[in-house]
C-alpha cells in the first residue's frame, strides 16, 4: 500500500509530486501562456518542458510564488538559448501579477539522461517535475528510493556554495538581500532534510515539514533550521540571519553531510 504521507508508492519508490490537475485557478492562465510561448520561442530546439515547485503541487500563493520551468533541449544550451529564456521569464513576470518572478532552467536532453546526473537532475525530473510539453524523460530513468546515494548526489556539495554565498552577500545591494536569503534558506532546509531523508524514509517538498523532520534527528539545530524555513517563505534580507547560514549552520551541515553521505561526484 502506498504511503502517501511520506511520498512513497506501494513499492517504496518516491512518487512523482505535482500534476497539471493540481494547478489552482489563478495560475492556470500563467501556465497556458508559458506553454504557448515555450513552443513559439524554443520550438524544435526543445524536446521536453516541465513545471516544478509550488504551482504544480497546488500550494502556490497568488502574488507570492514564482513559476518554475525546466526545459530539455536537443543540444547543450547556448548563450542565445539562455537569453531567450530570460526574456520569456521577464515577460511572464511582467504580465501576470499572480506570480512573483519566473525562472527557466535549461539542460540538454543528453545531460539529463547521463549516468552522472541519474541521481541528481535525472531524479529531479522523474520525481519533482510535472510534464508540460513533449516527451517525458522519466520513462528512461530508474525508479528512486530515499537512499544515501540519492542524498549524496542531490545535496552533497553544500561546501562549494558557502564561499560563493559569502561573496554574493558582501556584494549585494540592500534590495537584493531578500531574494538571496530566500534562495539560500531553501537550499539549507532542503539539504538538512536530505541529510536525514534515508532515515526518515520518504520525501516531502514542504519546507516547514522538512525543517521539523530534520529537527527530530538533530535537536541542537532544530531552531536554526525552523528559522531558515520561515526565512525561505518570508525573507527579510537580515544580514545577521544570512551570517548564521554561512558561518554557523551551513559549515556544520556541510561537514555532517560529508561524514554521513560523502561528497557529491564532481561536475565538469
Amino acid at each position: 500500500m502506498a504511503d502517501l504521507t511520506r511520498g512513497l508508492d506501494a513499492q517504496g519508490h518516491l512518487a512523482r509530486e505535482g500534476a497539471l490537475a493540481r494547478i489552482e485557478a489563478p495560475f492556470r492562465p500563467v501556465v497556458a501562456a508559458a506553454r504557448d510561448r515555450l513552443l513559439d520561442v524554443f520550438g524544435a530546439r526543445m524536446t521536453s518542458a516541465y513545471l516544478y515547485g509550488s504551482v504544480p503541487r497546488g500550494t502556490a500563493r497568488p502574488g507570492r510564488s514564482d513559476l518554475d520551468l525546466l526545459l530539455a533541449l536537443r543540444d547543450e544550451p547556448t548563450d542565445a538559448d539562455r537569453a531567450d529564456a530570460r526574456m520569456l521569464d521577464e515577460s511572464l513576470d511582467k504580465e501576470f501579477a499572480q506570480i512573483d518572478g519566473a525562472g527557466t532552467l535549461l539542460f540538454s536532453r543528453a545531460r539529463l539522461l547521463s549516468d552522472l546526473e541519474t541521481y541528481d537532475l535525472g531524479w529531479f525530473v522523474a520525481c519533482l517535475c510535472t510534464p508540460l510539453l513533449g516527451e517525458d524523460l522519466a520513462e528512461f530513468l530508474p525508479r528512486y528510493r530515499p537512499t544515501s546515494l540519492l542524498a549524496r548526489e542531490t545535496n552533497g556539495d553544500l561546501a562549494l556554495f558557502l564561499p560563493r554565498w559569502r561573496t554574493r552577500i558582501a556584494e549585494a545591494a540592500p534590495g537584493e538581500l531578500p531574494g538571496l536569503q530566500r534562495g539560500m534558506a531553501r537550499h539549507l532546509v532542503r539539504t538538512g532534510f536530505t541529510l536525514v531523508m534515508p532515515r526518515w524514509n520518504g520525501w516531502t517538498s514542504d519546507l516547514g515539514e522538512m525543517a521539523e523532520i530534520f529537527g527530530t534527528y538533530y535537536p541542537r539545530w532544530a531552531g536554526p533550521m525552523r528559522a531558515a524555513a520561515d526565512d525561505a517563505r518570508e525573507p527579510t534580507g537580515d544580514l545577521a540571519a544570512l551570517g548564521t547560514y554561512t558561518e554557523e549552520i551551513g559549515p556544520w551541515l556541510a561537514d555532517e553531510y560529508a561524514r554521513v553521505h560523502g561528497i557529491k561526484a564532481p561536475r565538469p
